[in-house]
């Protein structure tokens, strides 16, 4: 039997991402953000939703651009608290011993530490009521290459131990049960 609750946001698992933002050292920050995801895949595009309120929707709103990090188990503390710190009374970047790198496209940067760093072009702000989503073209992907595969050249973002966030708690992905399509493949037939 099911019971029936308020509306809420309730699509879990999301990813917990880091969003680095800001044109300058001095105008780093990151921000962590569940309320992200594909919009459209020709021609790629993404979304981040950010309360105005936050110290990084100014920087955002200005610059336009940003990068969305992806995290790893190993990184879930410091993306937890670089959610419930402010950019305004710390840098984030040396609090969490996080390194920001060169992007290749935009002027935000990327986190080192990384498995895969999105880069992204504001489009659009929408504003929804308690947050904005930013709507993004992706202008350029930085894959770690310890993540590729040595034989095919493929990039193995499972390997990476990626970090997922699930109403008020973080979890690692846990282990492989197929692949999209795999309800559907013909079988080999010997």
């Amino acid at each position: 039997m099911k019971q029936d609750w308020k509306p809420g946001t309730m699509i879990y698992p999301l990813p917990a991402v880091l969003v680095s933002c800001g044109s300058c050292e001095e105008e780093y920050n990151l921000i962590t953000v569940a309320w992200t995801g594909t919009i459209c895949s020709n021609p790629p595009m993404c979304y981040i939703s950010v309360r105005p309120e936050r110290h990084s929707y100014p920087i955002l709103k200005k610059n336009m651009e940003f990068v969305i990090n992806l995290t790893t188990e190993e990184m879930a503390y410091a993306t937890d608290w670089c959610g419930v710190r402010s950019g305004k009374n710390f840098n984030k970047f040396k609090e969490m011993n996080l390194t920001p790198g060169k992007a290749a496209v935009v002027s935000a940067p990327i986190i080192e530490e990384s498995p895969l760093c999105i880069e992204c072009r504001v489009k659009e702000i929408v504003s929804l009521g308690s947050h904005d989503m930013f709507i993004a073209d992706v202008v350029n992907v930085k894959a770690d290459e310890k993540y590729l595969d040595p034989e095919t050249g493929k990039f193995d973002l499972a390997k990476s131990d990626l970090l997922v966030y699930a109403h008020g708690g973080y979890y690692g992905m846990g282990r492989k049960i197929g692949k999209f399509g795999w309800s559907v493949e013909k079988k080999k037939t010997e």
